[in-house]
Order: C-alpha cells, then sequence, then structure tokens
C-alpha cells in the first residue's frame, strides 16, 4: 500500500521541479538581449556602417537589421534583434527592438 501513494507522488514532483527551472530560465535575460533605450539619442542621425556599429555596442543586441523606406519586414520578435527604420534622406525614424 505504500508503493501505490509514493506511485502517485513522483510523477507531481517531477512536473513541479520542471515548473520551477522554467520560471528560473524566464526570469533570466537570455545573453544578447536587446534594450533600444540607451540608442534613442541615434533617432535623426544619418544611418551608416559606423552608426549600426554603434547601435549594437549600445543595445547589446546581436542582430541589426536596416529598415528601408517602404519595404515589408516581418513582424516575427526576436529578443537579440534590433531593427532600424529609416527614411529617403537616410535619416533614422525609429530604433526598436524586435
Amino acid at each position: 500500500m505504500t508503493m501505490k501513494p509514493l506511485f502517485l507522488i513522483a510523477p507531481a514532483l517531477m512536473l513541479a521541479g520542471c515548473a520551477a527551472a522554467q520560471q528560473d530560465a524566464e526570469s533570466t535575460p537570455p545573453p544578447g538581449k536587446c534594450n533600444a533605450e540607451p540608442a534613442q539619442s541615434l533617432v535623426g542621425s544619418t544611418a551608416s556602417e559606423a552608426v549600426g556599429t554603434q547601435l549594437l555596442k549600445l543595445t547589446g543586441a546581436r542582430v541589426l537589421r536596416w529598415g528601408p523606406p517602404r519595404t515589408p519586414m516581418t513582424m516575427d520578435y526576436r529578443y537579440d534583434r534590433l531593427t532600424v527604420s529609416y527614411d529617403d534622406d537616410l535619416k533614422i525614424q525609429q530604433i526598436a527592438c524586435n
């Protein structure tokens, strides 16, 4: 009779352990997580390779995606990607993590 309750409790304990591990993983930001706030001062500057390098350093992003005018882009979310939209004069209009 003691085996039956233990048999029923073991799976519940294993699931509880998995849930706790998942919560820890979600609360720890992954490496390369983008933060666009420090780069907002560059809105209005001219898009260039040097500015792109600066944007990556400021935001911590691993991937830089330039958004030319009138160009469709995927809407998938990546925690490590910085998207920089600019106008016809290469002036940066928007800096966002996505």
